[in-house]
């Protein structure tokens, strides 16, 4: 009898799976699709809640992979040591980086530039003009330099910045320079214009931009996030952009979904965009390759990529 493979993608849509398993689609719906406890690969449905993500986990007794389709693991990681052991959680390198790279631009270029200023102005059939902040000449921090915070510097390249400053959990070197330790924030976070946070939500991450960290920033200066929401304090932030002296613009936020009337939607200086970093049309292609690439390794036994943590 063979094993199943969960996959949250219709497997027919996928050319060139091992026919070594049964597949089985499931995308978080009430009914499971077969027997968890015949599962040995989970792929963990898309843009789910956590609750829904982790529901089978207990009853997958036999699962070896747990393969998620977001470079974020936090949603799942909980389970983990309830899971059997030797299990491997593996995430989604090289899925999203392009997409989220694209909007940290998009937010940041918005922002400085007055886009969402320009668009009301549009629906009021007015033309405002002025001068605006330009990127060019900006000093930019990345905090969180993995594979989406190079690819956020990729774009970064074209646009003249003065100076980009990579910050990452541990000092390392790249063909591009020096990758500073986060205990370096202090005295690096007032040199900079615009501050992108791409860190995952770790214990050591939640809560890091907080009153302090924003205190740091320079006025003037922009904080972007698309990394997760409670990575920044959000009163901390509703302080300092309701009193002017800092702007954001962010893809995720705490809480998510943002309620309605949340004072975020109208802090002045704040543009909000609803956790659309990842789905584009790059998503599909790249999430296929993945998952089929990570099942040709554990059909022929072969060691996984993107391995983050092991029960």
């Amino acid at each position: 009898m063979t094993s199943d493979v969960w996959l949250p993608v219709p497997p027919a849509e996928i050319d060139g799976l091992p026919g070594d398993f049964t597949y089985l689609h499931w995308e978080g719906e009430a009914a499971f699709p077969g027997d968890p406890a015949r599962c040995v690969f989970y792929g963990v449905p898309y843009m789910k809640s956590a609750e829904t993500c982790v529901r089978p986990l207990k009853e997958m007794t036999s699962l070896r992979v747990v393969q998620t389709l977001t470079a974020g693991t936090d949603h799942v990681l909980p389970a983990l040591p309830g899971l059997p052991p030797g299990t491997l959680l593996c995430n989604a390198r090289g899925v999203h980086e392009a997409s989220t790279a694209e909007l940290a631009l998009t937010l940041t270029l918005a922002s400085l530039r007055g886009i969402p200023s320009f668009v009301r102005a549009q629906d009021a059939g007015e033309w405002r003009t002025g001068f605006r902040p330009a990127l060019a000449d900006k000093h930019v921090l990345i905090v969180g330099y993995g594979s989406i915070g190079s690819a956020v510097e990729d774009r970064l390249t074209p646009f003249e910045c003065a100076r980009v400053t990579r910050v990452a959990r541990s000092a390392r070197t790249t063909t591009r320079g020096p990758v500073h330790p986060m205990e370096r924030l202090p005295e690096l976070l007032p040199e900079a214009d615009v501050v992108i946070l791409v860190t995952p939500l770790t214990d050591e991450t939640r809560g890091l931009a907080d009153a302090g960290f924003l205190a740091r920033m320079k006025d003037g200066a922009l904080l972007v996030n698309v990394g997760r929401g409670p990575v920044v304090d959000t009163a901390a932030l509703l302080a300092e952009t309701s009193s002017g002296r800092l702007s954001a613009a962010l893809d995720v936020t705490d809480p998510e979904p943002l309620p309605a009337g949340h004072p975020l939607w109208r802090a002045p200086g704040v543009l909000i965009t609803p956790h659309v970093g990842g789905p584009t049309s790059a998503f599909l292609p790249r999430a296929e390759r993945l998952l089929r690439a990570q099942l040709e390794r554990f059909a022929a036994a072969e060691p996984l990529e993107n391995v983050v943590a092991e029960a």
